[in-house]
């Protein structure tokens, strides 16, 4: 897209454009629109993995969750005229991968001994649906005759059970199948034993038959068939952080997930649960071919997430690389996926796929290694060594890069560096930002070497400062599309982050899908993935958009509203000495000695003490601004503060504006671990560079100082420098995008609008040069107010509208406030 001009939505008065479509074209990746799956927010075990039983092989642990231990979901039941226990228990286990059982003892016998299971949130069944029961048992000693095995409601009404005898003294699987007689929400799983005596149990399974394409082991259909819906083109699994994990120990090693369910080797998940592993590699090829997506597998690049710590014992550990005299094992590991995806059956892990149901290869062609990794020196050795081995086993796999977490800073230029070295075909950027951020970085991609590496944009999501997903963020996001259909000679890939989150289990937002065990909500974020992907283009035309009116110039040095902040997060300070100096001019020399009126408190509980301004609460924020006006280009802030109390350190605001509108330097941040610089634009809060570790201890007096000279921002504590970065500031941006594609296996010309107007934009639109015809056109239109949502458990506030007219080569089109419009037209 080429904009003639800038025209914010400041300026009131309705609008106009003119839209060019040209006839030059260029090639664009088919691949462009995927998904990113990772098991957060229960995605995985609860959510798309409909296993009904939680614990199911009473590997939960204080690791997962500091409150869970093995008998986590599980209850004992005894009956009035019977005596039972229950423990779990390692010395005779099932196998290795899978060492605690459960050890019931039944005492006397009764009418009722057992085991309950609660399911996750309840276990939901349907009339006449039917459920595969499974479980190992051995007798341990005694006599235990058999196992009845019942759904039923909380009050204990059966709907529907089964019986298991033939109970042996070995590891023993049984197996049946129970039909719900009714329909519940919130039913349970119980397990009573006749007879007395000792008996182990592990493995206990309740699996709904009616899966996604009723798969064996397959997901659950209803939320399978939403994801479907994206129509995406690739899948990446199963992460994200969950893939380099928490610690060596905790990386996500994909032998472990294939195979025999009770031979996979659950884990604690990164996210502070647990991963059966139930859905494992096998599942995640299966779904793909399924959907129709491109597999894309990320593999840890030998070393652990920089963020790992010891979680029961909060001790930070840091990236670790696997030890060099394992890299040669781990090595093979990763090539060993590759033939598991593509090698012949008469290969060794092309042999374990056909086992398991699946003997035509995969076709797999990308492969990600590593995940917003620190580009370190240790990260570089083992990565070389991994894609040295691919390259010369598998020269047509696509091995794909990364450069950290954010969108610049060291890692980014780090990660670029080295993959250019690599010779890599293609790395992962990521990156959270504030809808602001999305309009302003639309050229983003436009100044990219194309004889580089190819970009991945695997995560990517605009955050508004509450993590709502508004149609604001959502029209932001399509807005940024544009660029990318415009790039897609170099952006081959994207992937909004995150796709699944279950309601009560929510830990990151925003999310395209919300949903329950009954339920689920697409997000408006969700119809913008949608419908891009649903009209995906194979051939890029250029877009030239001219808008009027058109916003007066402003000049860089012109006098415009500035402001400082002074601030906390659920911390208690004291601040003094405050100085703004603007180019030559002193604005501000706050002592607090006569008052602090020229400063307004926008949260919090401020006031003055022995001549030094405090804030005593715990809001998270507590603020307050002093305003002026002046050369933004250029200015220093001073100030004195101690911390008396709290959790965290400072917020020392500076760029302020409004309320909607500034930066801070974050002191003491992230619980006290990290000091950054975050930007605030439109109520969206992103960070802007890297962060570093840093703390705030309380009862002494920190001297802070930030230097802005044009889009540099350095900042100091106590003298020394600690942040040093860049910024592109507040700029204006277009009220309108637009991109055009070609669908070659149809010949439909695609045009997508985007508005953030808040009046109607009157579009000319011009198609001459791809003309001339007479067409039908189809108009999908999704609009409404901009911080509009669609709240899970609500009727939706925004979807799709459809209509159709007739159209010549040149024809007006009124494009609606905040909007985003998709123009399919017929050109046969």
């Amino acid at each position: 897209m080429i904009l003639s001009c800038l025209a914010g939505s400041v300026f009131a008065q309705k609008q106009s454009a003119t839209i060019h479509v040209g006839s030059q074209h260029k090639m664009i990746s088919t691949d462009l629109f995927g998904i990113f799956f990772e098991d957060l927010n229960y995605a995985a075990d609860g959510g798309l993995y409909p296993e009904c039983v939680q614990n199911r092989s009473f590997e939960y642990s204080r690791g997962d969750n500091r409150n869970w231990n093995s008998l986590t979901a599980w209850q004992l039941l005894q009956s009035p005229t019977g005596t039972a226990e229950v423990a779990v228990e390692t010395e005779h286990p099932l196998n290795a991968n899978n060492p605690h059982y459960a050890v019931l003892t039944i005492n006397e016998a009764g009418d009722g001994s057992g085991l309950s299971n609660e399911g996750f949130d309840g276990i939901v069944v349907k009339a006449g649906d039917k459920y595969d029961v499974s479980l190992f048992a051995r007798v341990f000693s005694g006599s235990p005759q058999g196992i009845i095995v019942r759904v039923e409601t909380a009050e204990g009404k059966s709907l529907g059970q089964t019986e298991l005898t033939g109970l042996q003294e070995e590891w023993t699987k049984h197996k049946a199948v129970i039909e719900a007689t009714a329909d519940e929400t919130h039913a349970r799983l119980v397990l009573l034993v006749s007879g007395t005596g000792v008996l182990g149990l592990d493995m206990i399974s309740l699996f709904p038959q009616k899966t996604f394409k009723n798969r064996p082991n397959g997901l659950r259909p209803d939320l399978a068939q939403i994801i479907a819906d994206l129509k995406p083109k690739f899948m990446r699994f199963p992460g994200g952080c969950l893939v380099h994990g928490d610690g060596l120990e905790n990386m996500y090693r994909w032998k472990d997930t294939i195979g025999p369910l009770e031979q996979r080797k659950a884990q604690r998940n990164i996210w502070r649960y647990h991963q059966s592993l139930g859905l494992g590699y096998f599942e995640y090829f299966q779904f793909c071919e399924d959907i129709g997506a491109e597999p894309l597998p990320v593999v840890p690049a030998g070393v652990c997430c920089q963020n790992s710590g010891n979680y029961l014992n909060l001790v930070p550990r840091g990236q670790r690389g696997i030890p060099m005299d394992e890299m040669d094992e781990y090595v093979q590991e990763v090539l060993d996926l590759i033939e598991y995806a593509n090698g012949p059956v008469a290969s060794e892990w092309g042999s374990k796929r056909a086992e398991a149901g699946h003997p035509e290869p995969f076709n797999l062609k990308y492969l990600g290694v590593g995940n917003e990794d620190v580009i370190s020196a240790v990260f570089k050795e083992r990565f070389k060594m991994i894609n040295d081995a691919v390259r010369a086993r598998y020269p047509d796999i696509v091995v794909i890069g990364t450069t950290g977490p954010f969108t610049d800073g060291r890692d980014y230029e780090e990660g670029w560096k080295f993959a250019r070295e690599e010779n890599l075909p293609m790395v992962d950027e990521h990156g959270y930002k504030s809808p602001g951020w999305f309009w302003q970085n639309m050229e983003r991609f436009d100044a990219y070497d194309r004889t580089g590496p190819k970009v991945y944009l695997g995560e990517y999501a605009a955050h508004e400062g509450n993590r709502a997903n508004t149609l604001r963020s959502a029209l932001a996001e399509a807005a940024y599309m544009t660029s990318l259909e415009r790039n897609g000679d170099l952006v081959r890939l994207t992937s909004y982050a995150l796709l699944l989150a279950k309601q009560g289990r929510t830990q990151w937002r925003p999310d395209l899908i919300y949903f329950d065990n009954v339920s689920i909500t697409r997000s408006v974020n969700y119809y913008v993935q949608q419908l891009f992907s649903l009209n995906q283009g194979d051939v890029y035309l250029p877009t030239t958009v001219k808008i009027q009116p058109v916003a007066p110039p402003r000049p860089e040095t012109a006098q415009r509203p500035n402001g400082v902040l002074l601030g906390t997060w659920d911390t208690q300070a004291l601040f003094d000495d405050v100085k703004v100096v603007s180019g030559s001019e002193t604005v501000l020399d706050e002592t607090f000695d006569s008052g602090a009126d020229r400063w307004k408190e926008w949260s919090g509980r401020w006031q003055l003490s022995d001549g030094v301004w405090r804030q005593s609460s715990n809001s998270a924020p507590a603020l307050a601004m002093f305003s002026f006006t002046a050369d933004r280009s250029s200015y220093t802030v001073t100030v004195k503060a101690m911390k008396s109390g709290g959790s965290e350190g400072f917020l020392i605001g500076f760029g302020a504006t409004d309320r909607q509108n500034y930066y801070w330097l974050n002191l003491g941040g992230w619980n006290n671990t990290q000091h950054a610089v975050e930007k605030t634009s439109d109520g969206g809060k992103s960070m802007i560079g890297r962060p570093v570790p840093g703390r705030i201890d309380a009862g002494r007096w920190y001297d802070i100082e930030i230097r802005v000279i044009d889009k540099r921002i350095r900042c100091y504590l106590d003298g020394q420098l600690i942040l040093d970065l860049t910024d592109r500031g507040s700029i204006a941006t277009p009220d309108l995008a637009a991109s055009t594609v070609r669908d070659t296996a149809t010949g439909d010309v695609i045009v997508k609008l985007v508005s953030k107007s808040d009046t109607p934009i009157k579009a000319t639109m011009d198609l001459s040069s791809i003309g001339p015809f007479k067409s039908r056109m189809i108009c999908t239109v999704l609009s409404g107010e901009p911080l509009a949502e669609n709240r899970f458990g609500r009727p939706p506030a925004v979807l799709p509208k459809v209509s159709e007219r007739e159209i010549t080569e040149i024809f007006d089109y009124e494009i609606a406030p905040h909007s985003l419009s998709i123009l399919r037209i017929d050109k046969n």
